[in-house]
């Protein structure tokens, strides 16, 4: 168990301190930690299963300044190791992570604002020295702080609330169960229906409406679905870089061979203008 709880603990700690050291790197999404966790648990199959499912859970959350909501990293991360030490499956790990994400966020800004947020005077008087090493040291040494006791809340957590969790899950009955396994499939849609509210617009529409109909009725493969809107995206692509070429020349008057044959094929009058 001692194990499990460091391994738990060393892997929130790179990445999602990590990603808050190196920037946006995505290094603390559950599709990361996952299958990382559960290699290091000798579980890649479940860690890979409890990352993608919780990935799609989380994938439209995003906490930037006030508006934040939940976690991913430390419930994906206590999420799996729970389900690991319990042999349990995605659909035990799923209700856990939820709460586990919004309490995690909770204790997450708690460390930042009564541990960490106090040093602000320190980084003013540093700079009005000029000390660019005691401001580099004193970044990199609150980061280790700030890290290492969020570190601290899975350690304990899989340390001595493993067998605890597993002995009030084996005493909840078995419709509760089936509850919460119904409530952590319907999940995953709540979480895409989150990232296309945010995503949605009405010109590109058409394309999620394709790919529904790829999937559902077609039984396309998501690979090959994949390959379709990569290969939509170059297209697209190549269009945008086409039109901004024509308006730069036009705007310019400067047509190249290549642009006065395309304009003439859509408006002759124009033709015989750069003619």
């Amino acid at each position: 168990m001692w194990y499990q709880a460091l391994m738990t603990a060393l892997v929130v700690f790179l990445t999602v301190g990590g990603q808050e050291l190196l920037g946006f790197t995505m290094l603390g999404r559950p599709i990361v930690i996952g299958p990382l966790l559960g290699l290091l648990l000798g579980d890649v199959q479940s860690g890979l299963l409890i990352g993608a499912s919780l990935e799609t859970v989380f994938m439209g959350v995003i906490n930037i300044g006030g508006a934040s909501s939940a976690e991913p990293g430390l419930a994906t991360a206590l999420a799996t190791a729970f389900a690991i030490n319990m042999h349990a499956g995605v659909e035990v790990a799923l209700p856990i992570a939820i709460p586990l994400g919004v309490i995690g966020l909770q204790i997450k800004t708690l460390i930042y604002v009564g541990i960490i947020g106090p040093f602000a005077s320190r980084f003013d008087r540093l700079a009005e020295d000029g000390n660019d090493k005691g401001i580099m040291h004193l970044h990199f040494g609150l980061w280790a702080l700030q890290w290492f006791l969020y570190g601290l809340i899975p350690f304990f957590a899989i340390l001595v609330g493993s067998d605890a969790t597993k002995h009030v899950l084996e005493m909840i009955p078995a419709v509760v169960l089936n509850g919460l396994s119904i409530a952590g499939n319907l999940l995953p849609a709540v979480g895409m229906a989150m990232l296309l509210k945010m995503m949605w617009d009405n010109k590109i529409a058409v394309f999620f409406f394709m790919g529904f109909l790829l999937v559902a009725y077609l039984k396309m493969p998501l690979i090959a679905v994949a390959g379709f809107a990569l290969i939509i995206a170059w297209l697209a692509t190549q269009r945008d870089m086409d039109h901004r070429q024509l308006h730069e020349e036009i705007k310019h008057h400067q047509p190249t061979a290549t642009t006065s044959k395309a304009i003439s094929a859509t408006d002759p009058e124009v033709d015989e203008f750069f003619e």
